[in-house]
């Protein structure tokens, strides 16, 4: 049965509409709230929950832009995208995007909604893409991965691989006048380049089943490259034409690669459960580019969860529950922190912000900690309890968070 959207206002706030967190780990999809935002010093003992509203199932996280919250969740077995307002919770708009997607980890939506301007970028498990207005929810355009694209979709059964057995989980990119989606399609359209507007199909790139990892915009080597951490290998792509830049294999059992990129320097991180961390270098001659193993490390092989890059270290959640400080020039762990992480997972999950000089984590039980990026040493600011069990990467903007556990969507006031 349809659950209602019940609202529970506790507080009342105005949200900024220039403080946005409009796509997955924010404006630059690193984790990293902008420079003049406000960040907290420490965390209150009892978080200030200004309001709290009930939604269905997913895993998707939420994102603001313009003063509202766009988040997906499963209702009636479909997928469904809501609008709601930032300063109350209330919904503005709610828009049925595809049948859900149901597998072993639970039912319903996996992937962050991207805002640009006036249009939200959806993406349903089973590859259903459309472009709604941010103002009703009306389809701007629409397309699909597998009846258009030449993806696969099976689903948890067998040997199927990546988003063929977990569907489409990485959340689209957006830089100019583009749209970058991980597509899937095993006959030239892994990685696909449409027109944000009116969706045309602007290139169409490799042959790889894809993955769940995000794909990242980033410059190495002198050169502005798309790079896509798909169930098959790491490559970096020419965004102006999707030609192929480098590639290095990575492959596992199932193709469960989840760690969005990051970049440090000239060299791209990734990880597995499998394969551990990987730093994979990328270097150039004249036009020509390639990839190669700069380390692994098997001890901090990180599963779900994508570190941050500040400074010069990764802080990010190791194998075995453990807080880690990594250096990204050689993979050696600079520190570990056990104990942190309390679930009954047995592999856990924890999503990373960095906050000024300190970096704020949400585990998978629901509990924030604000600790300082030192490489040196884990020095924890404050914790506290803030939500039930979650695989929710929050947003942030104008100094209130945007999360969501099994039950609830909730803004939290994170101000002193």
């Amino acid at each position: 049965m349809f659950r209602p959207i019940a609202l529970i206002p506790l507080a009342f706030c105005t949200v900024a509409a220039a403080s946005d967190w409009p796509q997955w780990r924010g404006p630059s999809r690193t984790g990293q709230v902008p420079a003049g935002e406000y960040v907290p010093s420490k965390l209150a003992a009892e978080p200030h929950i200004v309001w709290r509203i009930a939604i269905g199932e997913g895993f998707a996280s939420p994102v603001i832009a313009a003063g509202t919250v766009f988040y997906l969740d499963n209702q009636e077995a479909q997928e469904v995208a809501h609008a709601v307002d930032a300063a109350t919770g209330k919904e503005l708009w709610r828009a049925t995007i595809f049948s859900s997607h149901r597998d072993g980890f639970g039912i319903g939506p996996r992937c962050a909604p991207t805002v640009d301007g006036d249009r939200v970028y959806v993406q349903a498990t089973k590859g259903a893409l459309r472009c709604l207005s941010t103002a009703d929810g009306k389809v701007s355009w629409q397309t699909n991965y597998v009846d258009d694209l030449g993806a696969i979709y099976i689903g948890e059964k067998g040997k199927a691989s990546g988003a063929s057995r977990h569907g489409a989980n990485g959340s689209p990119l957006i830089e100019g006048d583009r749209l970058f989606v991980q597509a899937g399609g095993l006959n030239g359209a892994s990685i696909v380049a449409f027109n944000k507007m009116d969706g045309t199909v602007i290139w169409k790139s490799q042959s790889d089943q894809t993955a769940y990892a995000a794909p990242f915009m980033a410059e190495s080597c002198g050169k502005r490259q798309l790079i896509s951490f798909t169930a098959e290998a790491l490559i970096g792509l020419d965004p102006a034409d999707g030609k192929l830049l480098w590639r290095h294999p990575l492959k596992t059992a199932l193709g469960r690669h989840v760690t969005t990129p990051v970049v440090w320097k000239d060299i791209v991180v990734v990880g597995s459960h499998q394969i551990g961390l990987v730093g994979i270098k990328i270097a150039r001659s004249g036009d020509e580019f390639a990839a190669s193993e700069g380390w692994v490390t098997k001890d901090a092989a990180m599963n779900f969860s994508t570190p941050v890059l500040t400074g010069d270290h990764l802080y990010g959640l190791g194998p075995n529950k453990n807080i880690l400080c990594i250096d990204p020039a050689t993979g050696q762990i600079q520190w570990e922190k056990t104990g942190l992480i309390i679930t009954s997972a047995d592999k856990a999950e924890a999503s990373f912000l960095i906050m000024g000089g300190n970096i704020l984590m949400l585990s998978d039980s629901g509990e924030l900690a604000l600790f300082a990026a030192d490489p040196h040493e884990y020095r924890e600011i404050s914790r506290v309890q803030v939500c039930g069990n979650t695989w929710c990467n929050p947003a942030y903007a104008d100094g209130r968070l945007y999360l969501r556990d099994a039950h609830e969507l909730m803004c939290v006031d994170l101000r002193d």
